[in-house]
């Protein structure tokens, strides 16, 4: 009788892949895991417990069928745990590496609960995927028919990639717009390259784009191009846009320079990684080296932020959060890998202006303490009187989260509805707007949240338009 793969839990210890030095890791943007190998790979999947209710499963976006891959990992039957995996993912490899797997999947797990440590859920999907890229495995898009409808995807995000990955390979013929020279959204520019290095998005954009997708790149809907006339161009259109509106922060001193924006602090360390020129970052206006760093935040995105800082070479990065480490919205394990690199958590701190007269010098702070419960059930920071002081700072970056542009206003669109929030409204299961055969998808609807929702969106709406379709084409029955 073959030897029992699974339920390894009990004699096998949890053990993620080896992890670099941080003092190594923090003089480079590559990323800190390296892969398992085929022999530890299988033996971190054996461990699960293919319990009968999967908490992995029901609590992970996509439902992915994470008992059934583990199980294939474990027995060796890696082409097959790939072909399961892609089934539900667009993008297995992308979220392995990005998704916050301790509050999503890896959170649930239950031999986490019971004591054992979880299964490695995360860094085991991205091996998957990663070797069926260096085996062959991942097949090119080639549809067995050509369809004549065309669908427009604004917007080349986590989103609109899964849509135009699904409607390709049915088919349909695919063009997304996007404002910037390369597609992959906040996947290209806002995640640094140490959590997702950027040829495995590149890889990805590739695979579309010989698939058949057409890219039109630097262009800007509204100004560039009409959102009318998109809508004449094309049989439906999907807005997935994103939130790239900036949450500001006021107080004495807001003006100052050296207080810059989450996004375009990232964004121009990932041109830099590509090779691009960013004269923002030669002049030092977004460039951490040598500086007295303080990112105001506690999201992932700040996590980012504080990270990015580190390997710029920034003599000191503190990070000040108006809660405490418990009750942040940020990866815990995103918390602790800063930490490792040298980064300063100053938790209950919230900042009421800044100091400098031209340049930024420092950051009034306020300290805090942690009171009721507000309508999330979170404790509310209340200030403590009289216990201001100032954090020395030669570059603030606001890491406050994103909002909604006005895409009404911006695109000229009547009709189309937004909540009060600004997202845009779209039915929960089609995704289809107030406006006949326009649809959104991702952040656009929910509000800033994860890359794997947005994969979820992006596939839900794609089936939702070839049903369209489908239903336009059928004969119309005899009264």
């Amino acid at each position: 009788m073959a030897k029992q793969p699974m339920l390894k839990f009990v004699t096998v210890e949890k053990e993620m892949p080896e992890k670099r030095p941080p003092d190594l890791r923090a003089r480079d943007f590559h990323e800190i895991y390296a892969e398992y190998a085929d022999q530890k790979a299988a033996e971190q999947a054996g461990r699960c417990s293919q319990c009968g209710v999967p908490y992995c499963q029901s609590h992970c976006p996509l439902h992915n069928n994470i008992p059934d891959w583990l199980r294939l990992t474990a027995e060796g039957r890696l082409e097959e745990a790939y072909e399961v995996s892609q089934a539900t993912n667009t993008f297995p490899e992308i979220c392995g590496r990005i998704c916050p797997q301790d509050r999503l999947c890896e959170g649930n797990c239950v031999i986490e609960q019971s004591g054992h440590g979880t299964v490695t859920i995360g860094q085991v999907e991205k091996y998957i995927t990663d070797t069926a890229w260096e085996r062959g495995w991942v097949k090119a898009i080639a549809p067995e028919t050509e369809r004549e409808e065309s669908v427009a995807i604004i917007g080349a995000g986590p989103g609109g990639l899964a849509a135009a990955d699904r409607l390709r390979r049915a088919g349909v013929q695919v063009t997304v717009y996007d404002r910037y020279d390369r597609a992959g959204g906040l996947m290209t520019y806002g995640i640094p390259g140490f959590k997702l290095e950027k040829d495995v998005v590149m890889r990805r954009n590739d695979q579309l784009e010989s698939g058949g997708v057409t890219f039109v790149l630097n262009c800007d809907v509204g100004t560039d191009i009409s959102f009318d006339e998109i809508r004449e161009k094309h049989d439906a259109v999907l807005i997935a846009t994103g939130v790239y509106k900036s949450r500001d922060l006021g107080g004495p001193g807001a003006g100052l320079d050296n207080i810059v924006r989450a996004i375009d602090y990232l964004t121009a360390s990932n041109r830099v990684g590509f090779g691009d020129d960013v004269p923002e970052f030669e002049s030092g206006a977004l460039n951490a080296a040598g500086k007295r760093v303080v990112v105001i935040g506690g999201g992932d995105t700040a996590m980012d932020c504080v990270r990015t800082a580190v390997r710029q070479g920034a003599e000191s990065v503190k990070c000040l959060y108006r809660r405490d480490r418990t009750n942040m919205p940020g990866s815990q394990r995103e918390v602790a890998n800063a930490e490792e690199e040298g980064v300063e958590f100053v938790w209950l701190t919230a900042p009421k202006g800044f100091t400098g007269s031209a340049h930024v010098t420092g950051v009034k702070v306020a300290q805090m303490r942690l009171g009721q419960p507000d309508q999330t059930g979170r404790q509310s920071p209340e200030e403590i009187e009289g216990a201001d002081y100032t954090e020395d700072a030669d570059l603030v970056i606001k890491a406050l989260g994103f909002e909604p542009e006005e895409l009404p206003k911006l695109w000229g669109v009547d009709g189309l509805e937004v909540t009060r929030w600004g997202t845009i409204k779209a039915d929960f299961r089609t995704h289809e707007t107030s406006l006949g055969g326009v649809y959104a998808v991702g952040d656009v609807v929910r509000g800033a949240s994860l890359v794997v929702w947005a994969i979820r969106d992006g596939r839900e709406a794609a089936d939702a338009i070839l049903d369209r379709f489908a239903a336009a084409a059928a004969p119309v029955a005899a009264e």
